[in-house]
């Protein structure tokens, strides 16, 4: 009785590049920069965006869009 052998898929030619990351490969960076943008747009650090009427308006019209 002969038993099956399992061969190895060939691999990649030096030309081709191949590379799949996974879901949370994106994921993870894009919730830290979420995360990092709504500590920045909270109400208690206003004072320091005050100096500079520009800044403080983009960073009331962030918040209103991320309240929604």
């Amino acid at each position: 009785m002969s038993a099956t052998t399992h061969t190895r898929p060939p691999r990649a030619t030096r030309g081709a590049v191949d590379i799949r990351l996974p879901w949370w490969a994106l994921a993870l960076p894009v919730l830290a920069f979420v995360a990092l943008l709504l500590l920045i747009l909270d109400p208690a650090d206003a004072h320091a965006a005050a100096e500079q009427p520009a800044l403080a308006h983009l960073l009331e019209r962030l918040e209103q869009l991320t309240a929604r």
